[in-house]
């Protein structure tokens, strides 16, 4: 597990039992135009499967801001679901955690970290985050705009996959 200790007192720790889902959920659903609608069961799993980071308050070490981390742990990882609550923004709170999150990957040895936004370009920029350098070697598949049925992938893949 990770800690990092703020000099004023906030805390960043990776510790999965401190994370408040609700209060994450909370803010991902109501908040964050990424997430809007997505239910408590399907926050509860993505964070099971991920690293999460959680940013608490030093008075009263309430979660105040969250980072979760996709990883193999090894050679790949995308930051995503990055919020820091309304009433603690404009404290750096973002950039301190977007900072932390950056080092504690590459002490892990990942050199690959890739996010999207569409408006915190600049708080992701202090800590070293450029737009991709080749995107046209990105592709993307979002069901949710245009389903792809096994019927259709199998027709177009001249790979055939069996059990």
């Amino acid at each position: 597990m990770f800690t990092l200790i703020r000099d004023d007192g906030y805390l960043i720790s990776t510790d999965p039992e401190r994370l408040d889902l609700d209060r994450v959920h909370h803010w991902l659903t109501t908040d964050a135009y990424w997430a809007r609608g997505r239910d408590r069961a399907t926050v509860q799993r993505a964070f099971a499967t991920s690293i999460g980071f959680g940013v608490y308050r030093p008075v009263d070490g309430c979660q105040v801001a969250v980072a979760r981390v996709i990883t193999d742990r090894a050679t790949f990882a995308w930051i995503c679901d990055v919020y820091v609550d309304r009433a603690e923004r404009g404290q750096g709170l973002g950039t301190w955690l977007a900072g932390a999150v950056r080092d504690q990957l590459t002490e892990l040895g990942i050199h690959k970290i890739l996010l999207a936004t569409n408006d915190a370009h600049g708080v992701y920029a202090k800590v070293g985050f450029v737009p991709l350098q080749q995107p046209d070697l990105w592709m993307q598949l979002d069901q949710r705009v245009s389903p792809v049925t096994s019927k259709e992938s199998s027709r177009k893949s001249p790979l055939t996959v069996t059990a």
